[in-house]
């Protein structure tokens, strides 16, 4: 099968060694993902709402470069520094996916690589032949 790689310029991709999505036949993975523009910068500092929207949005611009949609998605995994905010995010996701309702976990972590970082945001998907 075909890999097909999708990368966002960013200067962590080649310094870590990884891909933001990764297409092999009809399986799309997101790497895991956060509340960065296209310039790198964070948007929604503090707010943990405003940065799962971005990071979802960060996530469908992957999907639809490799070919897939929102509605192909059929797992996510949340990771958020605050479980206490999980209605934030949990908000955010159903904006998204309330009607294609993926698998799921949220679950807390210590921090992210960035401080500020509130929220990082992984995507799985498969898109039909």
């Amino acid at each position: 099968m075909q890999r097909t790689t999708y990368s966002t310029g960013t200067s962590w991709e080649p310094r870590v060694g990884y891909s933001r999505a990764v297409r092999v036949g009809p399986f799309v993975s997101v790497s895991g993902t956060t509340a960065t523009d296209a310039s790198g910068n964070l948007v929604g500092e503090g707010d943990a709402y405003a940065q799962a929207v971005q990071a979802l949005r960060n996530i469908q611009t992957a999907l639809e470069a490799m070919g897939a949609r929102l509605e192909h998605v059929v797992r996510t995994r949340m990771y958020v520094t605050d479980i206490s905010r999980w209605d934030e995010v949990g908000r955010a996701h159903g904006e998204v996916f309330g009607t294609i309702r993926p698998a799921t976990s949220m679950v807390q972590v210590s921090r992210l690589i960035d401080p500020a970082m509130l929220v990082e945001i992984e995507a799985e998907a498969i898109v039909p032949e």
